[in-house]
């Protein structure tokens, strides 16, 4: 049909049709449909930071819709940081189904203490009935760029001599995970991993907002992670890209320089108005840096143990640092620094992509309040990988007599650990890294009281042993590469030398041969320059602590 303008000779085609014109392919798609989409023996990437950023509703789709019709069966996930907890978001639990899941590749795993639940995916892997594999973080999101540039994979020196190198564990979880998916190599003349690209069927993703287009923008989340990377891989190797999102909104009205993924990367829409913006947050603006919060809403540390380890940790920065930090005690130092009125003076940087500002605590780890920039997790793991920053303070649950740390494998209670996460992408290359935690666990009792450090009861399981069940970090490649290496703990403080392990510090009110030589299952050097740790630490009050230049 045509229809004639009044008073010319021009044609016009129908309201329809002019509609149609302009009009895009609907990609909303009903979020129970997603389990359609995914083909049998498909490889499933999926964009999270445990309850950051996690998809959680698609993935629950997806679990329901294999309960009901057997589909997908025998699929691959990708997750670069974990997918889900264990506080109320399950994440990968939904797809915790034998059958459908065929293998986990994954730089981190849902984690949390030995009294709750271990979650499903955990027990399967303990039973053997998924494949899994745990890699880098960082080097995760790079495969990917990688993948959706055509090249081979990555060539890099991140992991080598950990449980990732081949000549361990080559990054396997279990028994029934027998495919190498990571070679050492030889490449002008020098020793390598290689760790070759997967190509993606599917990318999961999640923003805040889509329009009628696709484009997606992450005003309410905490960190960007690695969403366009991965839907590029996806897009360019054929697949599809499902964005979960909180709103819609209409074409044209999102600002470009705010979309995080153009639309021309997106094929479906899911709509979850309930997501929540991280673990048990539904949404709070600070954390996605819509807001900043006045410095005297954020809680000081509660005295106690874990203060006098982070003070420690403290005294080691310098002026201007830029500091890493992990998850546990670590995360304190900030804190110590604000108290201490330096708040300002070191930049904090986490692998989420936040870069100063203050790192948030608990729940809401990798995000931080304040920051002064949030840049995607993939650009951050270079600035990590290429030891960009100054300085590293991370968590252990195991040292050896080697030095080596172990953080991402527990035989007795695997579900506690996460997986390596992005330690060892940190530790590659760190010019120093502070290891803060207890000296012992399980039952420990500890006081401090009038500046001295009690031990109340002594822990039943003791952390610096023969050899670790897992190398997160090597002490041997530290030494090669000449790392500054300290091991602080609340009764001593060990450094890193050629000769072995050696107490350089020990706390006010600590014996070192009973509380500390006897507490180890490796022998221990001690310092011919022994000495007491500032006393200062072990006192509640402001310690006056003082920054000096990094020379």
């Amino acid at each position: 049909m045509q229809e004639r303008l009044p008073g010319s000779g021009l044609v016009r085609l129908t309201l329809k049709k002019r509609l149609a014109s302009f009009m895009p392919r609907s990609k909303i798609l009903p979020i129970e449909k997603i389990g359609e989409l995914i083909a049998d023996g498909a490889v499933v990437t999926i964009s999270s930071s445990s309850g950051l950023g996690c998809p959680d509703a698609s993935l629950r789709a997806i679990g329901n819709y294999y309960l009901g019709k057997g589909k997908p069966s025998g699929i691959t996930t990708l997750h670069p940081i974990a997918a889900g907890d264990m506080y109320g978001i399950p994440g990968i639990d939904h797809l915790a189904h034998p059958g459908l899941l065929k293998r986990v590749i994954a730089g981190s795993f849902p984690s949390g203490p030995s009294s709750m639940p271990s979650p499903k995916i955990w027990q399967m892997i303990i039973d053997n009935q998924v494949e899994a594999y745990n890699l880098p973080s960082g080097i995760l999101f790079h495969m990917h760029r990688e993948s959706a540039a055509g090249r081979p994979g990555v060539l890099t020196k991140v992991g080598m001599d950990t449980f990732v190198d081949p000549r361990r564990q080559g990054a396997r979880m279990n028994e029934c995970s027998t495919e190498a998916i990571v070679r050492k190599v030889n490449f002008e003349g020098d020793e390598w991993l290689f760790f070759p690209s997967i190509a993606p069927d599917v990318a999961i993703i999640r923003a805040t907002t889509a329009d009628e287009h696709g484009n997606l923008t992450m005003e309410h989340e905490g960190a960007y992670l690695g969403s366009f990377d991965q839907a590029l891989a996806a897009r360019n190797n054929r697949g599809i890209v499902i964005a979960q999102v909180k709103r819609l909104t209409a074409f044209g009205t999102l600002r470009p320089q705010q979309v995080r993924v153009p639309g021309v990367l997106v094929d479906y829409i899911v709509v979850d108005p309930d997501q929540q913006q991280t673990t048990q947050t539904i949404y709070n603006p600070a954390i996605s840096g819509e807001v900043f919060r006045p410095l005297w809403d954020f809680k000081p540390i509660e005295w106690g143990v874990d203060k006098v380890i982070a003070r420690r940790g403290a005294l080691e920065l310098c002026e201007d640092d830029v500091v890493n930090l992990g998850f546990g005690i670590c995360a304190l130092v900030p804190r110590i620094l604000l108290e201490e009125g330096l708040h300002g003076e070191v930049s904090w940087v986490i692998e989420q992509g936040a870069v100063g500002g203050m790192p948030l605590l608990g729940f809401a780890f990798g995000c931080s309040s304040n920051a002064d920039a949030i840049v995607p997790s993939p650009d951050q793991f270079t600035f990590f990988q290429g030891g960009g920053f100054d300085c590293s303070c991370l968590s252990f649950l195991q040292v050896d007599q080697e030095g080596n740390v172990n953080v991402s494998r527990l035989a007795m209670r695997p579900h506690v650990t996460a997986g390596c996460g992005g330690f060892i992408d940190i530790t590659a290359t760190a010019r120093e890294i502070l290891f803060c935690g207890y000296f012992t666990a399980g039952g420990l009792q500890l006081r401090v009281e009038e500046g001295r450090l009690q031990i109340a009861k002594e822990g039943k399981n003791r952390k610096f042993i023969r050899a670790v069940e897992h190398v997160t970090f090597s002490g041997r490649r530290a030494l090669q590469q000449k790392q500054k290496v300290l091991y602080i703990t609340e009764r001593c403080v060990l450094s890193l030398e050629p000769e072995g392990l050696t107490v350089i510090e020990i706390a006010p009110g600590v014996e070192l041969k009973r509380d500390v030589l006897g507490q180890a299952d490796v022998p221990l050097r001690v310092s011919a320059a022994l000495k007491t740790m500032d006393p200062r630490i072990f006192r509640p009050e402001p310690f006056g602590l003082k920054l000096n230049p990094r020379t």
